[in-house]
């Protein structure tokens, strides 16, 4: 619920409002009925705005945006290709799985790109056998339009379909953005904006409006934090001493991570050769926090989901005495020895801060990305800027607003007042309604209240220009108001409705700044049709119905 609509008031008052409008609409009721129900929905609108800005430690009612606040503007690339690169090699351990389990015979299933993968000497008495596993998972229905496969004597080329790339591609995107998402909330932003961006739509927009410790934000949102726990083979404090045994190559199922180990000096290096396929990965997690390990040092403590523990339990089982890396994005922050089977809770230990421990901690409980991400564009937004934007829109505003009353009370003398305050009426009913909805209010969206002033003063001339007509045909005083109104409302509505349509596009397709802008326009323009025709309508009836009058001031 918006926080204006806690209030039991405004509840009142929107309630009374909205039924005093469907009866206007239905049953045209009298002057003094009507009065009270414009008079009741202004004081909501009113109680909404109220305070509009923060004003001290007090929050205001309306959120700025990063503009008026201050904060970080990122633009991240979503290096899909990762994806694809995981996605790949979790089938080649798939595919080489089933083949032994069938007791077909092969000399390499390796990964030739993002997007392909090459079986390498089938056993020829086997190679129907093969391809029929090949074709088993590339018609999985999860797999929009499958892999084309090819078929060269003993060996096969497998390659994603066009629809499956992208929409493996899409997926990692729409996944990126939940992850960044679910972190953004963890740093307490009010109104974060995440969103996918860019022509390709591979991009995603980050703003984080009011945030001070800019670094830290970065860090939380940029890490890819892909958590992989695998058994370990052999370690060694060179790269050339822990392949000596391999003839300097890295055998098939395994892989090398750098990190360091128990005990050892800062700075100090040590290799470990692990096993490709991990025991669990990140997407068993079910929680993560900060602890403290047998040192006194800060750690992090995670617990597993079901399954995750599970298979957790089952493999420590099995391999009681073995070290176990605990690989955090490709580097082996602690490789402990197995001690005896483990459950659901773990450890993760390293050479931590408190603040890096946290930073991690949150980090786990949004998720890995699934894939890198590379910056295009940073900005940082400083809330002096925001303050002094502020003041200039405001300033700009009240000008307007200053230099319009003049004039109309100079071109149109005591009847520019009933402009001035449907102008009035307009603005609070604008500031009010962005309350209600807790709408952000950006530096464009100044510049759309702004032209609402000017759509304003241009509907109240309409309809003024439109009486003095009527007045100069000789008509009586009410008749011409009567008529003016009447005449000009098609016109009003036939403008407001094209301005309309224009400010929806400019929503639909606009970016951030553009949608600020779109947005108090719409609102400017719903709330100048009320204003300018409705309130400034019944002050007319008001003035005019109070004794006869045989002249009017316009």
């Amino acid at each position: 619920m918006p926080p204006a609509l806690q209030n039991p008031f405004a509840i009142w008052a929107l309630a009374t409002a909205a039924l005093g409008g469907l009866a206007y609409a239905f049953i045209r009721t009298e002057l003094r009925v009507r009065a009270t129900l414009y008079a009741s929905f202004l004081a909501a609108c009113a109680v909404a705005m109220w305070p509009p800005f923060a004003q001290g430690d007090q929050p205001g009612k309306i959120p700025l945006g990063l503009d008026l606040k201050g904060g970080i503007h990122l633009v991240l690339q979503v290096m899909t290709d990762d994806a694809l690169n995981v996605f790949v090699d979790d089938r080649v351990q798939a595919i080489r799985r089933d083949l032994s389990d069938k007791g077909i015979a092969f000399s390499a299933v390796e990964r030739r790109s993002p997007t392909s993968y090459a079986v390498d000497g089938v056993e020829p008495a086997r190679v129907k056998d093969a391809q029929e596993i090949l074709r088993a998972y590339s018609r999985a229905a999860s797999e929009p339009g499958g892999w084309d496969i090819q078929a060269k004597e003993n060996s096969f080329v497998v390659e994603m379909s066009k629809p499956l790339v992208e929409h493996l591609k899409a997926r990692t995107v729409e996944e990126a953005k939940q992850t960044l998402d679910r972190r953004v909330n963890q740093l307490g932003v009010a109104e974060p904006i995440v969103a996918v961006h860019g022509s390709q739509n591979d991009q995603i927009l980050v703003q984080l409006p009011g945030v001070r410790n800019i670094e830290a934000a970065k860090r939380v949102i940029v890490t890819t934090a892909q958590l992989l726990l695998k058994l370990v083979e052999k370690s060694a404090p060179s790269r050339e001493a822990l392949l000596e045994p391999y003839q300097g190559r890295v055998p098939e199922q395994l892989e090398v991570y750098e990190g360091h180990a128990e005990g050892a000096a800062a700075g100090e290096r040590t290799y470990y050769l692990v096993r490709k396929e991990a025991v669990i990965s990140g997407l068993d997690l079910k929680n993560a926090r900060v602890g403290v390990d047998q040192y006194n040092q800060p750690s992090v403590n995670f617990t597993l989901n079901a399954a995750g523990a599970t298979k957790f339990r089952d493999a420590t089982g099995r391999n009681i005495g073995r070290q176990l890396a605990v690989v955090l994005d490709k580097y082996v922050e602690s490789a402990p020895v197995i001690q005896s089977r483990i459950g659901a809770d773990g450890v993760i230990q390293g050479r931590f801060t408190n603040e890096q421990a946290d930073e991690l901690a949150k980090v786990l409980r949004a998720g890995a990305l699934p894939a890198s991400l590379k910056y295009l564009q940073e900005l940082t937004v400083g809330a002096s800027l925001g303050q002094d934007s502020i003041r200039s829109g405001v300033i700009a505003s009240v000008a307007a607003m200053l230099f319009i009353a003049v004039f109309m009370l100079v071109y149109y003398r005591l009847s520019g007042l009933n402009a001035i305050v449907a102008l009035a009426a307009n603005l609070l009913i604008l500031l009010g309604t962005m309350a209600y909805f807790s709408a952000t209010l950006t530096l464009p969206g100044i510049a759309g209240i702004i032209l609402t002033i000017g759509v304003g003063v241009d509907t109240n001339v309409l309809v003024f220009e439109r009486i003095r007509e009527e007045l100069r045909q000789g008509k009586t005083v009410k008749a011409a108001v009567a008529n003016g109104f009447d005449r000009v409302w098609t016109v009003i509505l036939d403008t407001h409705a094209t301005a309309l349509i224009s400010a929806a596009f400019l929503f639909q397709f606009g970016t951030g700044p553009i949608k600020g802008f779109a947005v108090t326009l719409v609102i400017g323009l719903v709330a100048n049709v009320f204003a300018s025709f409705f309130v400034s309508k019944l002050l007319f009836e008001w003035v005019l119905g109070k004794r006869p009058v045989s002249s009017l001031s316009i």
